[in-house]
C-alpha cells in the first residue's frame, strides 16, 4: 500500500493540550482537542484522551500514532512520567487506547514525532542523515540516520538539552527558560520585542545563538548530519539568532563539513499531528 494513501490518526499529548488529527495522505482532514489539566486524576485524563480520539475516529482509520513528552517503551507501549500530567506515572498506553479502538497503535516521545513528521511531510524529506531541533521549553531532539528514525533505549536518545553547560545544562540556555532567566521575560514577548527592533530584545536572541551554537557544535561532532531542521515556538525567531549562531559554528573544527550543511526551520502547519501521524507510516 502506498503510505501516503493511508488514513491514520495523529495525537499530540502537549504539556497544556491534547490534539488529535485524522490524517489522510499529507493532509490533516479533521481534529479534536481538549485541556490537559495537572490536579486531573490518571483515569480522568485517560478518559478526555479517548475522547478526543473518538471525536475524530473513523471505520477507515488503519493505526494511531501518539506522541508523548515521556519516557516511552514503543515495544510494551508503556509510558513512563509524562511531563505535566503528574498521574501519568506509568500507563499502560498502546493497550489502553488499542483495547478501545481495536486497530494498531505506535507511540513515541514527541521530539522523535517532530523528527519523523519533518521526514515524511517537511524539511528533512531530502536528506538521509539529519537532525530535529525542537525549541520550547526544553530542547528536544530526534535523530535521523540513514532516512531510519534512532530511537535508543526507551527512545532516550537525543537527550542533548541534559549535557553540562556553563552553571547547569545546555537546556536552561539554549531554550525558552534562558530568557525568562536572563531577561524577565518569555521568548514569545521578547520575539514580539525584536520585531519592533528593541535593543534588550535583540540582544536576548543575539545571546541565545551563541548558546544555541554550542549545542549544535556537539550535534555536528556526534553526528555530522546533513541538515538540521529547527522547530518549536523559538524557531520563528530564526531570523534573530542566525548571525550569532553562525558566528558560533566559525569555530567548529571541521569546516570542510560544514560546506553543504544547512540549517531550516520547520513550516509545517500541524506538525505535532503530523509526526506522531508518521509513527504509523
Amino acid at each position: 500500500m502506498d503510505k501516503k494513501a493511508k488514513t491514520v490518526l495523529g495525537v499530540d499529548i502537549g504539556g497544556t493540550k491534547i490534539k488529535t488529527g485524522r490524517v489522510f495522505g499529507e493532509e490533516v482532514v479533521q481534529t479534536s482537542l481538549s485541556k490537559v489539566n495537572q490536579n486531573d486524576s490518571q483515569e480522568d485524563s485517560l478518559s478526555r484522551l479517548l475522547m478526543t480520539i473518538d471525536e475524530v475516529m473513523t471505520a477507515d482509520v488503519e493505526a494511531i500514532g501518539i506522541g508523548v513528552p515521556a519516557v516511552v517503551d514503543p515495544d510494551s507501549g508503556m509510558v513512563y512520567d509524562v511531563q505535566n500530567i503528574p498521574a501519568w506515572k506509568k500507563v499502560p498506553l498502546k493497550e489502553l487506547v488499542q483495547k478501545q479502538f481495536n486497530v494498531p497503535v505506535h507511540l513515541n516521545n514527541d521530539a522523535n514525532c517532530f523528527a519523523l513528521g519533518e521526514k515524511y511531510f517537511g524539511k528533512a524529506k531530502p536528506y538521509k542523515n539529519c537532525i530535529a531541533l525542537s525549541l520550547g521549553t526544553g530542547l528536544g531532539m530526534g535523530i535521523l540516520i540513514a532516512n531510519k528514525l534512532y530511537n535508543g533505549v526507551l527512545c532516550g536518545a537525543g537527550e542533548i538539552g541534559m549535557l553540562p553547560y556553563k552553571d547547569g545544562i545546555l537546556e536552561h540556555y539554549a531554550g525558552s527558560f534562558f530568557f525568562e532567566e536572563t531577561y524577565r521575560e518569555s521568548a514569545r514577548a521578547l520575539y514580539q520585542k525584536a520585531i519592533d527592533k528593541d535593543i534588550d530584545a535583540l540582544s536576548a536572541f543575539n545571546e541565545f545563538g551563541v548558546h544555541l551554537g554550542v549545542a549544535i557544535k556537539a550535534i555536528l561532532y556526534l553526528y555530522a548530519p546533513e541538515c538540521i531542521v529547527l522547530g518549536g515556538s523559538i524557531s520563528n525567531a530564526y531570523p534573530f539568532f542566525k548571525a550569532s549562531l553562525d558566528e558560533a559554528l566559525d569555530s567548529f573544527a571541521y569546516q570542510k563539513q560544514l560546506e553543504n550543511f544547512k540549517i531550516e526551520t520547520s513550516d509545517l502547519v500541524d506538525s505535532p499531528i503530523l509526526g506522531a501521524a508518521a509513527l504509523c507510516l
